[in-house]
């Protein structure tokens, strides 16, 4: 495994395996709702070899968006898959949002020296509270709240640029998905490594709609 010097290599220069995957993930909050939303793409740099590779997984009222190396990806969701239906079992209640950001969190810290390449989001509704909760992580697990919206993947810049330019405050569910929308077709036209579609999640209190969007297939 390469352990950079840090007299040597600075921070911004330390190899990353993220210019290798692509993805996009951007999750938002709205009045009483959140959205989550990823693209499909499956790649190794120029190559695209499927787009039909969903990147977002539910667990119960939670959702989970995660970028990078694909086999991460699903030995990820498939790890948390196993640690939320423990918890579950145990507590006999469904993991509240903030709760599985934690474990998120120290699951990502406990391989911090072979970390995962992967850089996850969390969306979801507090259940006692009913308010937004939106969270993400780098690949150690370091927590980054945030008020507005989260990014992750390789369009990380287009995406700040495009929800920075459209996101508002209190928007309803409808005007969350189009807001979310258009960021996220929008970014990705910008990024080679990511694109291809993208899957769409509005989660209200009642109810979660799961929209696919058609994006460019070049």
């Amino acid at each position: 495994m390469f352990v950079p010097d840090p007299h040597t290599y600075p921070t911004s220069d330390v190899p990353s395996n993220r210019p290798l995957d692509g993805g996009a993930c951007v999750a938002m909050v709205g009045k009483d709702c959140v959205a989550i939303a990823c693209d499909l793409r499956l790649g190794l740099q120029a190559l695209t070899v499927s787009n039909n590779f969903p990147k977002i997984f539910q667990y119960g009222d939670v959702f989970l968006g995660l970028t990078g190396l694909a086999t991460d990806v699903s030995t990820v969701s498939d790890l948390f898959r196993y640690k939320v239906n423990m918890y579950r079992l145990r507590e006999e209640r469904n993991i509240a949002p903030t709760t599985f950001a934690n474990l998120v969190s120290s699951s990502l810290y406990e391989k911090r020296f072979g970390p995962y390449f992967v850089s996850p989001v969390v969306a979801g509704l507090e259940p006692k509270t009913g308010k937004p909760f939106i969270c993400g992580f780098d690949s150690i697990g370091c927590i980054d709240f945030a008020k507005d919206f989260i990014v992750s993947g390789t369009a990380t810049e287009q995406l700040f640029g495009m929800c920075e330019s459209l996101w508002e405050p209190d928007l309803g569910p409808d005007e969350l998905f189009e807001t979310i929308s258009q960021s996220l077709l929008n970014a990705v036209d910008r990024d080679a490594l990511s694109g291809w579609g993208a899957h769409v999640y509005i989660i209200e209190k009642d109810k979660v709609t799961k929209r696919l969007l058609k994006g460019r297939q070049d």
